[in-house]
């Protein structure tokens, strides 16, 4: 069985979420919720429509601020308040293409967004574990047939993922002159950062992103447009890296500074499959009608292949992928048939949290 996180452990837990109103950060606040945790979210207002967390979060049992994550002052006041012991850092500019028109905002929300949320945690007592996601984008994409491990060298080709690279090396700078892991006893502060693959659910409306650019055009009846059919990513349902960040969290809290290192969190070797497959599974979910076709013109560069090596968090974190990407796959045409009949888009998402920690677990 793949470790859950411990709903003992997590109950009256304090925890800063960033990001709280984006498609993970949505996730993510309902499951801590339903753990019940004590959630205080920091994030810029939803900038989708429709958004997973106005329509999932419409009597919120969390704490939140509308702000941004470059307002330094605001953010330091806002954890001051909170006062967690675990802090979670999803806040951040996610979208590879958004990143080639707006660089200066995707380096200063990325980059100086999390200088801003550690400096915050440095004037913060208490604070116990800090979890910064980053990307597997953030490696230096050499088109290796095998996966990436956590050692292997930081890069990034396009804004956004090698923002995500110097994230990881912000991360790093601060574990090194601040968190040291040899002087855990005096500050207390366990700091990770964690890789996850392309992460796919129900809810999830952003722009220019695979899943949500098919389920609009077949909830509309029209055919969807796809830029690299042939780009193989290693794709995982939302709810298993937001797994992996809780239970190595409470690895943080329990066992301190041994924990405070690198985690990719991705998918079987298996679920890395090309675009296309992904497309033409999720056609024949939907049904009748669904269809997709190859977009004209020449596109910004993405990388044709990418896949994460997980032994590290299989091995000692115990964390394994608990559907296999089938599964994901039919969860979220599950969800959007859902949501197209009007059905309640926070009990959709609590029963697939349900389903999902009720499940076995995948082979590796």
């Amino acid at each position: 069985m793949s470790a859950l996180p411990d709903p003992g452990f997590w109950a009256g837990r304090r925890v800063f979420l960033t990001g709280h109103t984006g498609f993970k950060g949505s996730w993510l606040t309902l499951w801590l919720e339903h753990l019940g945790a004590t959630v205080t979210g920091y994030a810029l207002a939803p900038d989708t429509r429709p958004s997973l967390y106005d329509d999932v979060h419409r009597q919120p049992g969390h704490r939140h601020h509308i702000a941004d994550i470059r307002d330094a002052a605001r953010l330091a006041e806002a954890v001051a308040q909170a006062q967690p012991e675990v802090v979670l850092h999803l806040a951040a500019q996610p979208l590879v293409r958004r990143s080639y028109r707006e660089p200066v905002q995707t380096y200063s929300t990325n980059v100086m967004g999390t200088v801003h949320l550690l400096e915050a945690v440095r004037a913060t007592p208490g604070v116990r574990a800090v979890v910064v996601v980053t990307s597997d984008k953030a490696y230096e994409n050499t088109g290796q047939p095998g996966g990436y491990v956590e050692t292997d060298r930081l890069g990034g080709y396009d804004p956004y993922s090698n923002s995500k690279a110097c994230t990881e090396l912000v991360a790093q700078a601060y574990r090194s002159s601040y968190f040291e892991p040899g002087a855990h006893a005096r500050h207390g502060v366990a700091l990770a950062t964690v890789r996850a693959g392309n992460v796919i659910g129900g809810g999830d409306w952003a722009e220019d992103r695979l899943v949500p650019d098919l389920m609009r055009s077949f909830a509309a009846g029209q055919p969807a447009v796809i830029r690299y059919p042939g780009a193989v990513r290693p794709w995982q349902h939302v709810l298993e890296p937001l797994g992996g960040y809780l239970v190595l969290a409470q690895r943080l809290v329990q066992d301190g500074a041994a924990w405070g290192e690198a985690w990719n969190f991705g998918p079987a070797d298996s679920d890395a499959r090309p675009v296309s497959w992904i497309a033409d599974r999720l056609a024949s979910l939907w049904g009748a009608g669904a269809s997709w076709h190859t977009g004209p013109g020449e596109q910004p560069h993405e990388a044709a292949y990418l896949r994460l090596d997980c032994a590290k968090a299989r091995e000692r974190l115990g964390w394994t992928p608990r559907w296999s990407l089938d599964q994901a796959l039919q969860a979220i045409a599950a969800w959007h048939h859902g949501y197209s009949r009007g059905e309640d888009a926070r009990q959709l998402c609590l029963a697939q949290v349900r389903a999902f920690t009720a499940a076995p677990g995948t082979a590796q």
